[in-house]
């Protein structure tokens, strides 16, 4: 069992979580666990993927009942015995004592309401106010949340919303009941940096305002570094390393909390560069003068303007930029699954209209661009069925090979997207781009969502492959 350590007296505790063990059937996702949070204080849960710490977040609020999952130890917050209480009992802690916040606000939200109305459900729920004042309230939390024109964005549905502004959104309706306890899983992980300042700057004085207290659960020791009093690296379902945040990662005892510091990338650190052959190789791929407009008439937004880049066979060219730069609908333009309103796209010398297999996406999000109720080699199979290939017995050798080819191995070939890592779903989501035989990968944010470690890993398998196949690549991402 970890010790236990809190940032307050113990009787006054908010959370109090004690031996905390959690089994899926024979995988036992977090082992022997106890930790402490006091009222107003802020506590990071690190480590990489597949370490138990959403698994920890989740039991804080009882989420796992019903799942056929078996927790036990202790789980106090909020004066509630989590693993003791009733149903009744559970839904008035969820949102009035306690709330979360998902790393995917797009799954959390609801794409046919309006924002505004999905807050002011949650508010009504637990204080049965008249709708309008529910509706009332939600516009109150959008504006402190930092939503421009709350009353008239309040009416907007999430897609309507940047990255950014959804999860402000998700705080907000986390906010709506004022919460004593706010845990904020991977919160901005998938946002660029400038954004991700932003909401966590909005997380620091929502606690000074509010007073409540914060778990927060990270893949980046820089967010923790910046956001918490207190930091619990994580590996393996167990406690690896407990303390204050400065002395945890300023210098970190135990050799595992060294290795995550170390895989962060900088900017500054030493690397062998390729030296570009200016001038020299083919060019598989060529933009000129891209521009992409959405709406109409005075709503007429220009979301690229101008762009013009070549692309040389084996070569590597980085889009880079903020949230709202355009560089995601610049690589959809290149692959074809967006028209230009002006430019031009030329593929191997001559201009390309609509997809050409040939030009292939790496999505940012694997969990959504692959079918939940489709095996994982189902999905991968696609790319050569669309070809003409019927043979079964083919298919399958093939879809084996490409499976081993990424680090998987040809037995997944019958799971499940839910069944792996996210780590293990980019390399299934890389598998069925390379089933087309590619020429060109556009790889739009493929690691952004991935912990330090994973993210090293995919990078060099994109690059292990371009050498190996002479593949084209542009990544497209908002991390230096």
């Amino acid at each position: 069992m970890s010790p236990v350590r809190t940032t307050g007296d113990a009787r006054t505790n908010l959370v109090e979580v004690t031996d905390l063990s959690v089994e899926f059937g024979e995988v036992r996702a977090v082992d022997g666990l106890s930790f402490r949070l006091a009222p107003g204080a802020a506590l990071a849960l690190v480590g990489e993927s597949g370490s138990g710490k959403s698994t920890v977040a989740s039991a804080l609020l009882g989420l796992h009942h019903g799942t056929g999952a078996r927790v036990r130890g202790s789980v106090l917050v909020a004066g509630t015995d989590v693993q003791r209480a009733s149903g009744e009992e559970l839904r008035r802690l969820r949102g009035a004592k306690a709330a979360m916040v998902f790393q995917d606000p797009l799954s959390s939200l609801d794409p046919y309401y309006a924002i505004g109305d999905q807050i002011a459900e949650v508010y009504r729920v637990h204080t049965r106010v008249s709708r309008r004042a529910a509706r009332a309230r939600a516009v109150r939390v959008l504006e402190r949340v930092g939503i421009p024109d709350a009353a008239r964005r309040s009416r907007s549905r999430p897609h309507e919303f940047s990255g950014g502004m959804r999860q402000r959104a998700l705080i907000a309706m986390a906010l709506a009941c004022e919460p004593d306890l706010l845990i904020a899983d991977e919160p901005t992980t998938a946002l660029d940096v400038t954004v991700q300042a932003q909401i966590l700057d909005l997380l620091h004085t929502l606690r000074e305002e509010t007073g409540m207290g914060l778990l927060l659960v990270t893949h980046d020791v820089g967010v923790a570094a910046e956001s918490v009093d207190e930091v619990l690296v994580m590996r393996d379902g167990r406690a690896v390393e407990h303390g204050p945040v400065t002395a945890v990662l300023g210098a970190p005892s135990a050799a595992y909390t060294r290795e995550l510091l170390g895989a962060v990338p900088r900017v500054d650190a030493p690397r062998e560069a390729r030296k570009a052959d200016s001038g020299q190789g083919e060019a598989v791929l060529e933009a000129t003068g891209l521009r992409r407009e959405f709406g109409r008439g005075r709503r007429t937004l220009t979301a690229v303007d101008g762009v013009s880049l070549t692309l040389r066979r084996g070569e590597t060219v980085g889009v880079v930029g903020e949230s709202g730069s355009g560089k995601t609908t610049l690589g959809r333009m290149l692959v074809g699954l967006l028209e230009p309103t002006a430019g031009e796209v030329r593929f191997e010398g001559r201009p390309r209209h609509g997809v050409d297999p040939a030009v292939q996406m790496v999505f940012q999000d694997p969990v959504s661009s692959l079918n939940p109720r489709r095996s994982v080699g189902e999905s991968v199979a696609d790319p050569l069925r669309a070809r003409g290939e019927r043979d079964e017995g083919r298919i399958r050798r093939r879809v084996t090979e490409l499976l081993e080819r990424v680090g998987l191995e040809g037995a997944h070939y019958d799971r499940y997207p839910h069944e792996f890592s996210g780590g293990q779903r980019q390399r299934v989501g890389i598998a069925r781009v390379l089933a087309a035989d590619p020429k060109v990968i556009v790889c739009d944010e493929p690691v952004s969502a991935l912990d330090v470690t994973t993210q090293a890993q995919v990078v060099a398998l994109l690059g292990e492959l371009q050498r190996e196949l002479g593949i084209a690549l542009v990544f497209v991402a908002h991390d230096l």
